[in-house]
């Protein structure tokens, strides 16, 4: 079993720094707009000829309240009207991309996120799901990951019941803090009971996996009233948590304009909350995955974590990092091979050009060799919180040491700083480094400096 993390108050202070979450390396940062569809086309293909399984990500836009901390790609409506237009567009996406694919590619995992997905009426879930049945070949036995993002206040036991019907096994419910003030400054008021319903739903159903996300940094919060947060979350047992770090960025997430930064708590109080949140969790027997994550033992991911198989994509931590994701929805993301291509971001351009039978891929990046050496670094390191050079030397056919030696100085301090323990062969991440995994990431990413660090939440 991984050892227990260790908190580190010095160590958080001097490594606390801003950075990538590492969902992919290169980062999203990255992407430009000299990848298109012919490169999508051309990387489809590879995959039908090597009959890779698939992980399908569909994204809906739409959400009904603004929450005012998001920075998800949405589009803030009453109008329940306005779905029915975007999933024309997305049926014609899933069928032009079908076509490129063989039908003997299983669909492992599938994951609809948002927006809020429960936006869409049950007529309007089954005929998606029909359509993305048609085209794609997906599991029929319950065996798949076929996961949803739940809002409780968008859902009700029927709408569990319908998603239970269409095949959907996991979810995935915001709750982010319970306490009314906290729940009134970012204008998202959400009962425990709500709450409870939903996952009360979901046992009874036989969903195989509830997780639920938290955030701390949020307005008003103080480490007294999110401990008591953290402990009726506990009482709820979910399989995971996703205890997030908020990132105030105003001046890139328009919704952010509207918190005032003056009831934001400080950066040491953040600290508290975060310190406490994992000695709750500890006791309460979680297991930290890594990444803001926390698991169950007897759940997958703590499980591939300990076989060393964890991997980690567009959708986080996963079993299914084998797979190639698609991505479908405006701004969704895919990942096949070696290419990264990302839809357009805006609605009516995304519409628009599936209107006139193109896809919208509206930029991207294609892996050279070094990008997947140091992907392959990365991912390990993230999953695992340990790299063996012989493995990557191995796989790469190169000198680890030689390789990377101008980074060797820097490794070395981390070293010397006890966040990693380093020789010859391994680098292993200490208990007291783990929650700095992304700090350990950001020494073997080529592109960081090019890019104003502002792009990036904070470690911590």
């Amino acid at each position: 079993m991984l050892d227990a993390i260790r908190w580190d108050t010095d160590l958080i202070r001097r490594y606390d720094v801003a950075g990538p979450r590492y969902t992919s390396y290169p980062t999203a940062v990255q992407f430009d707009g000299q990848v298109g569809t012919f490169d999508l086309f051309h990387a489809l293909r590879d995959s039908r000829k090597a009959l890779r399984p698939l992980s399908l990500y569909v994204h809906v836009p739409f959400c009904a309240n603004i929450c005012y901390y998001c920075a998800c790609n949405k589009v803030i409506t009453k109008d329940r009207g306005r779905a029915q237009p975007y999933l024309q567009r997305l049926e014609q996406e899933i069928q032009l991309i079908a076509c490129h694919l063989d039908p003997a590619q299983k669909v492992e995992q599938l994951h609809f996120g948002g927006g809020t997905p429960t936006f869409l009426s049950h007529d309007e879930l089954r005929q998606l799901m029909a359509q993305l049945r048609k085209s794609f070949n997906l599991l029929d036995d319950d065996s798949g990951d076929y996961g949803i993002e739940i809002d409780p206040r968008e859902a009700d036991w029927a709408t569990m019941g319908l998603l239970r019907e269409l095949g959907f096994n996991r979810v995935s419910i915001g709750l982010q803090d319970l306490d009314p003030a906290v729940q009134r400054a970012v204008n998202r008021l959400q009962s425990l009971e709500e709450t409870r319903a939903v996952i009360d739903a979901s046992r009874t159903l036989q969903f195989r996996s509830i997780n639920i996300d938290l955030i701390y940094g949020l307005p008003r919060q103080t480490p007294e009233s999110f401990a008591r947060t953290v402990d009726e979350v506990i009482n709820l047992q979910p399989d995971r948590l996703s205890v997030f770090n908020y990132a105030h960025l105003p001046e890139r997430f328009m919704p952010q304009r509207r918190i005032n930064s003056d009831e934001l708590p400080t950066p040491a109080q953040k600290l508290e909350m975060l310190q406490g949140t994992i000695e709750q969790l500890t006791k309460a027997g979680y297991r930290y995955i890594g990444m803001d994550h926390f698991a169950l033992p007897d759940d997958e991911l703590a499980i591939a974590q300990e076989e060393s198989t964890l991997q980690r994509n567009f959708q986080g931590y996963t079993t299914h990092g084998h797979c190639d994701l698609i991505g479908l929805g405006v701004s969704a993301i895919s990942q096949i091979g070696d290419l990264y291509c990302q839809n357009s971001s805006d609605l009516n351009q995304y519409q628009n050009t599936l209107a006139s039978s193109q896809l919208a891929t509206s930029r991207g990046l294609l892996c050279n060799a070094d990008d997947r050496l140091r992907r392959a670094v990365i991912q390990q390191l993230i999953c695992t919180f340990s790299l063996e050079f012989a493995q990557i030397e191995q796989a790469f056919n190169i000198d680890f040491r030689g390789y990377f030696g101008e980074l060797w100085p820097q490794l070395q301090g981390m070293a010397d700083d006890g966040l990693i323990e380093l020789n010859n062969e391994r680098i292993t991440v200490m208990p007291a480094g783990r929650l700095l995994v992304r700090s350990v990431c950001m020494v073997f990413d080529a592109y960081l400096e090019q890019h104003n660090r502002q792009w990036f939440s904070r470690v911590i």
